[in-house]
């Protein structure tokens, strides 16, 4: 009995410890950021991802849930995937123009912020299927993948890069904000036995990002980005259209 308490207790750790990595890898990035190694700030970020996608599987398979766990993890969240990427866009870009740079940028961070609050609040009483916002960490990755393409900050000469990016954080602040619905893949189970055409697709999305890492995460991260308004728009052309008319039914004669 004493060594089934013992084992439970110790994976009942496993789920904060990979929150904690996940919190220092944010803390690293804001560092790496400070420094000027814009794609090692852009790859602590990516590994944050992972572990914020794992804890909360290991949470799951080993039973150890709790609410603790979930207040940590949001807080790690804030750090790894608001503060971190808002302060790497404006240092590697925003920063050419001050004015309208660090209040993008801070707009991320608050519609960040505001996305994990809601997230909690309604955790238990949505779709788990469906997140409702752009997630913090996919919206984090999407500007971690940019980064991760082209390291190397644009010259005043290339301030157009800068507006582009000033844009693209304004509107994923606004996208993690919106009621448009992503999927959680929380469903997703690993122990389901899959056909060998699933494996095979799933064996040549991982050789394809080993062989092109960063267009590859890039192409993942903006069609995820995508997907949520995508999925919208179809959803509304699909209520906008006519019901199909009903078969004309031959009389039936009396009996």
């Amino acid at each position: 009995m004493d060594r089934t308490r013992q084992i439970r207790r110790g994976a009942s750790i496993l789920p904060s410890l990979f929150t904690t990595g996940n919190l220092f890898l944010g803390f690293w990035s804001v560092v790496k950021s400070i420094d000027g190694h814009f794609a090692d700030a852009a790859l602590m970020i990516g590994g944050a991802a992972v572990l914020d996608m794992l804890d909360g599987r290991i949470a799951r398979l080993t039973g150890t849930q709790s609410e603790f766990g979930a207040e940590l993890d949001s807080l790690a969240d804030a750090v790894s995937f608001g503060v971190a990427p808002a302060i790497l866009a404006y240092v590697w870009a925003l920063s050419l123009v001050p004015r309208a740079g660090w209040p993008a940028a801070f707009l991320f961070l608050v519609c960040g912020v505001m996305r994990l609050a809601r997230f909690n609040v309604q955790r238990s009483v949505v779709d788990s299927r469906y997140f409702v916002g752009l997630p913090i960490p996919a919206g984090a990755a999407q500007v971690a993948a940019i980064v991760f393409v082209l390291p190397d900050p644009p010259s005043p000469a290339q301030r157009w890069e800068a507006i582009a990016m000033l844009v693209l954080v304004v509107v994923l602040g606004f996208l993690m904000v919106s009621t448009f619905r992503y999927r959680s893949f929380k469903s997703f189970d690993l122990r389901r036995r899959r056909s060998y055409l699933t494996v095979l697709g799933v064996a040549l999305l991982f050789l394809l990002i080993a062989a092109h890492p960063e267009a590859s995460l890039l192409a993942v991260t903006t069609l995820y980005t995508l997907s949520g308004p995508l999925a919208w728009a179809a959803g509304g052309r699909r209520r906008r259209e006519p019901p199909a008319p009903a078969a004309a039914q031959e009389p039936q004669p009396a009996p």
